[in-house]
């Protein structure tokens, strides 16, 4: 499985993703607690994809998955008890991680974390640091079989009840 940067050739596919996804976690569990319409939608990917900090990964033609790594972290990083003191330019941030819902369960998201590492390693970054929902369980038990460490639970500010708290995670390389 091949990561490779995302383009704007893949703007309208990426989209479509997102909304299969949510459309999938609105009729089973939607432990991200992502909401359609809203999160992510075509500009999340317009932005990486300008940025420079998306990345996709294609199976039978077809993007399969993506994930955003860039230095930018959420504001509520700025408390955390870290493992290691870096800059914004030493950490890695994992934005958003998607797996389209015909490929669950074919190893897309840890190649995209594996990925993630690969890169962190290239870029000579100190650590790959992320965040996750409480309550999205499986994405909670990915990281932590990928080898990210637990670092403290913080509320983002979003303006939805049900994403209140969120999980930090960090891999110190």
């Amino acid at each position: 499985m091949i990561v490779e940067n995302g383009t704007v050739a893949d703007i309208n596919e990426l989209e479509t993703l997102y909304d299969t996804l949510n459309d999938y976690l609105s009729v089973t569990v939607n432990h991200p607690g992502w909401i359609k319409g809203i999160y992510p939608v075509r500009e999340t990917a317009e932005d990486a994809i300008i940025e420079g900090s998306l990345f996709i990964l294609k199976r039978d033609g077809l993007i399969a998955g993506s994930i955003i790594l860039n230095h930018t972290p959420e504001t509520a990083y700025r408390g955390a008890d870290w493992g290691v003191d870096a800059d914004n330019q030493e950490v890695l941030v994992v934005r958003i991680l998607v797996t389209h819902p015909q490929f669950m369960q074919q190893g897309v998201a840890q190649r995209l974390m594996a990925f993630a590492k690969e890169y962190a390693e290239l870029l000579s970054v100190k650590a790959i640091r992320l965040d996750v929902s409480v309550d999205n369980f499986p994405a909670i038990k990915l990281y932590e079989q990928s080898g990210y460490k637990y670092i403290g639970t913080v509320d983002l500010g979003l303006p939805y009840e049900h994403l209140k708290w969120f999980r930090l995670y960090e891999m110190i390389l």
